[in-house]
């Protein structure tokens, strides 16, 4: 899956300003797990999303957690893993929307020039490797081990909806 996305789309961290996708893709790629806080099949995957963005914390790749509600909800939703990581509020499910998902939870990666070059929607597991696979061999560097003793069995996911 390759999706061009507008540069222009903004992405709304829950400190600092809100800047275009162009701006968060500047030095580095993009590894964005996007979750649904009000759907149980997202909350399924935050241990197993944490640990595949851990796993890329010393790369030279923006990870980040996308997650379609407003700041406050997404605050209560993320817990103390707001203060480990970038999160980023998408109340309108624009951002989620513009990277061409339809289901969540989500894996995408978006390199710096915009375009996803991977995504895998609900929870599947040779789906996400493939997109840690991409990412990896862009960074020259290790693919987690997806799925884990623990992952949570594959399932369809939620749709993104209106």
């Amino acid at each position: 899956m390759t999706t061009d996305v507008n540069a222009s789309v903004t992405l709304s961290p829950l400190t600092g300003e809100a800047r275009p996708l162009s701006a968060w893709t500047t030095t580095f790629h993009l590894g964005l797990v996007v979750l649904d806080p009000y759907s149980l099949e997202s909350s399924w995957l935050i241990e197993t999303a944490t640990r595949i963005l851990r796993d890329y914390a010393p790369a030279d790749v923006r990870t980040a957690f996308l997650v379609t509600a407003p700041a406050d909800d997404v605050r209560t939703y993320m817990g103390p893993l707001t203060d480990e990581f970038l999160v980023f509020a998408d109340p309108d499910r624009t951002a989620a929307r513009a990277l061409g998902l339809t289901a969540l939870p989500a894996f995408v990666h978006v390199n710096q020039a915009c375009v996803v070059e991977a995504a895998a929607e609900g929870w599947d597991p040779v789906a996400w490797n493939e997109v840690a696979t991409n990412l990896s061999a862009r960074l020259d560097w290790s693919v987690p081990e997806i799925p884990a003793m623990g992952d949570p069995s594959p399932f369809a996911g939620s749709p993104l909806g209106d």
